[in-house]
């Protein structure tokens, strides 16, 4: 950018000038004629007949940054946006309901979903044409931005007529998705699924670093809390949550100076993180840790929690008692740079004889492994282990190491600090309400408790208005936006763990007037359960938030909140309320447990809640249910025939090879990338043999009728086969995963 350009930039204020979330601040000084989502931008869209562009993000997204820098400062590109589009910007942190929606868009159009997410909305809010991060220019085998630009403009001038034809078909592939989740069943999901998802997580561990699959690792708190329902019970549970807590808090995920989790790690062994630190994030693990040291008495993991607390305590507090949002990866534009450190800083920090007591513990003793020349500090074995070979005891050891730890710290605190979200979200505050009110009780420290209290009565003082609903979101000195769900599940999950903590009436009370007004706004009283948000005209579809990712899965949350309020209330009506929510998604979690694991608890605490049925462990019903699963993985087998050509062997023995797949009428495959990530890939892999240049039909989330799978293989041992996973669906359930192995020819 010119020196004039950027001079404009700087100067010039548009419409986002005026808003409060950070997110939409950042862009306040772009050349763009930047609209927030609301009438405004929608009703000149309409006036006008033109087409939105809409850009969802957040304000510690790494590359919803780079194209602010690269597209949204350029007065050149500005010009193409302001003359064809409608532009408008939202935070997906202030819009859950909003960003669902459009990430659903997305991923049906391409295959995979990210931030920035970038779509192109007919006037009536249809989205016809979505990417992630686009560059500047071509590259990257990427459209340029302004290539996107000028030929969307082009077709919506010329071939309007397709373009909305293609919108009303991705509309109702996305209301078929979304409303797909919450679809009622006969009974919840029977107790055994809870163990069938456990089983599935233990598919996948990783028994050498800890967590599950490969790199990049996530720490998933609901994997996490599905291990502490079993721990007690299931010695294979007890062993994955031991060794992934220890591994995450050793790991460079987990600021060792500082204390408190970044987002996730880069790697297999949890070195190299991804550095934004989120408080729903930090609030869920905080729990998790403080119920692992109730259970397990483990000091490190009392440890973890007690830094973790002071760390939400001093860099993530608000004056007034709430907790802010989010910590940005990057400063000036370098991801991790207050984080990382050089040798030369280190001993300059240290001085040489401290640098090299420290350097084996810390895990710069060895090459750097970040960026060429920084290292991520981390502890390349346990505490124990380290004050072992040293012949101290483990408190012993960290007494010496925190003078050094401290030295550290104060030299970081000297550089410019990342950016900080300072905007207080009632979901997330919910998650560290708990997480500290669990940490109080859990450690005997009140103060942590007092801790939670203060960010609650600021909650339900400033977001809950006299005479109006629960509201999501606040940022000096103004609360706006109508609560979620997800507002009020971890919110009451936090309020239920202070009076668990504390003792109070007054938090129990709390949390049965927000479950009431949930209910009343939020709740579907045809099918059960609760939907994201409540009834808009800017809202295209009402969906239900089932499954697990970064949180835990709402209505899961919601349910499990009825079973603990109907415990701590003696009150019969809670627990009805849960059997309705669990109904709700009784098809779905019975067929894919693992991608609902929450949910799968609030099954298992139902049955034992109601009396319906023992923990299951072996018995009579969960025979039952896993006969039932049997039956179901046999349907899914019927559902597709395949047949396999393997051609002759060329240079180096490569072999091309076409896999058909015949699908029953009325079922479909999840397609490879699946269009959610909760659902499970069509995917082929190989026994006793070599693949590579695997080609997965391309066009949209499913695969129906007749597909074609093609690759190369190599190799000749005997009984060489291939191996086909896939889910089959219909437009009402999942069945389970199916893996079907195809003999390869000599």
């Amino acid at each position: 950018m010119t020196d004039d350009a950027a001079s404009t930039a700087t100067t010039h204020a548009n419409r986002l000038a005026r808003e409060s979330s950070p997110y939409l601040l950042l862009h306040a000084h772009n050349p763009v004629d930047w609209y927030a989502w609301g009438e405004e931008a929608l009703a000149r869209a309409r006036a006008e007949d033109k087409p939105i562009f809409l850009s969802v993000g957040y304000s510690t997204c790494y590359w919803c940054h780079v194209m602010e820098r690269e597209s949204f400062a350029s007065p050149e590109t500005a010009a193409l946006m302001n003359r064809d589009f409608v532009n408008v910007k939202l935070d997906r942190e202030e819009r859950p309901d909003l960003d669902e929606i459009y990430m659903a868009a997305t991923q049906i159009l391409t295959g995979q979903g990210g931030w920035p997410n970038s779509l192109f909305l007919t006037p009536d809010l249809k989205p016809f044409y979505a990417g992630t991060y686009f560059p500047p220019e071509d590259r990257y085998g990427r459209p340029g931005f302004a290539t996107v630009l000028d030929g969307l403009a082009e077709s919506w001038r010329t071939r309007r007529a397709e373009v909305e034809e293609q919108a009303e078909e991705l509309a109702a592939a996305m209301q078929r998705y979304l409303e797909q989740r919450g679809r009622g069943a006969a009974a919840p999901p029977p107790p055994a699924v809870a163990r069938r998802a456990l089983d599935s997580l233990a598919r996948r561990y990783d028994a050498r670093w800890g967590g599950f699959g490969e790199a990049p690792k996530f720490p998933t708190p609901s994997n996490l809390f599905l291990l502490l329902q079993f721990a007690e019970r299931v010695p294979e549970a007890e062993k994955m949550l031991a060794g992934t807590l220890d591994q995450m808090a050793r790991g460079g995920l987990y600021d060792q100076l500082a204390g408190g989790f970044h987002r996730y790690a880069t790697d297999r062994e949890w070195k190299v993180p991804h550095f934004e630190k989120m408080l729903y994030d930090n609030g869920l693990l905080l729990e998790v840790y403080a119920r692992g040291y109730a259970r397990s008495g483990d000091p490190e993991a009392a440890r973890i929690a007690r830094e973790t607390a002071a760390f939400l305590g001093r860099e993530m507090s608000a004056p007034e008692g709430a907790f802010w949002s989010a910590i940005d990866a990057e400063t000036d534009g370098h991801e991790g740079a207050y984080y990382v450190w050089t040798r030369p800083e280190l001993e300059a920090a240290l001085g040489a004889e401290d640098a090299a007591f420290l350097a084996p513990l810390y895990g710069f003793d060895g090459p750097p492994f970040f960026e060429g020349d920084s290292y991520v500090l981390h502890l390349p074995e346990p505490v124990a282990e380290l004050a072992r070979r040293r012949q101290l005891a483990p408190d012993a050891l960290l007494a010496e190491m925190a003078p050094l730890r401290a030295r550290l710290l104060a030299a970081r605190g000297r550089r410019k600090r990342p950016a900080t979200d300072d905007k207080v979200l009632a979901d997330w505050n919910g998650t560290a309400i708990a997480g500290l009110a669990a940490a109080g009780e859990a450690l005997a420290e009140p103060e942590l408790t007092a801790r939670a209290a203060r960010a609650a009565e600021f909650l339900l003082a400033a977001l809950r208005p006299v005479g109006g609903p629960l509201l999501h979101a606040w940022r000096g000195g103004t609360a706006k936006i109508p609560a979620m769900l997800s507002d009020y599940a971890f919110l009451v999950h936090g309020l239920l763990a202070l009076h668990k903590a504390s003792g109070e009436a007054r938090w129990l009370d709390a949390a049965v007037e927000l479950t009431r007004e949930q209910i009343a706004r939020l709740g579907d009283e045809v099918e059960g359960g609760f939907f994201t948000a409540g009834a808009s005209p800017d809202v295209l579809f009402r969906s239900k938030d089932v499954f697990d990712g970064a949180l835990p899965g709402a209505n899961a949350v919601a349910a499990l909140n009825l079973i603990e309020l109907a415990e701590r209330t003696e009150e019969p009506e809670w627990l009805a309320e849960a059997r309705r929510t669990l109904q709700a998604f009784g098809g779905l979690v019975e067929s894919f447990p693992e991608g609902a694991r929450m949910m799968a608890i609030g099954a298992e605490r139902y049955a034992e809640a109601a009396g319906e049925a023992a923990r299951p462990a072996g018995g009579a019903a969960e025979t039952a249910a896993l006969s039932a699963v049997g039956e179901l993985e046999e349907l899914g087998r019927r559902l597709v025939t395949a047949r396999l050509e393997v051609g002759e062997a060329a240079e180096g023995g490569w072999r091309p090879f076409r896999l058909a797949l015949r699908i029953a009428p009325d079922w479909h495959l999840n397609a490879n990338p699946p269009a959610d990530p909760a659902l499970v890939p069509t995917s082929v892999a190989a026994v006793g043999a070599r693949l590579r240049d695997i080609a997965y039909p391309a066009g949209g989330p499913f695969y129906k009728g007749e597909v074609l799978i093609s690759g190369s293989l190599a190799g000749d041992a005997p009984a060489a086969r291939l191996v086909v996973a896939y889910q089959a669906c219909d437009e009402s359930r999942c069945l389970p995963p199916v893996r079907m192995e195809l003999e390869i020819p000599a």
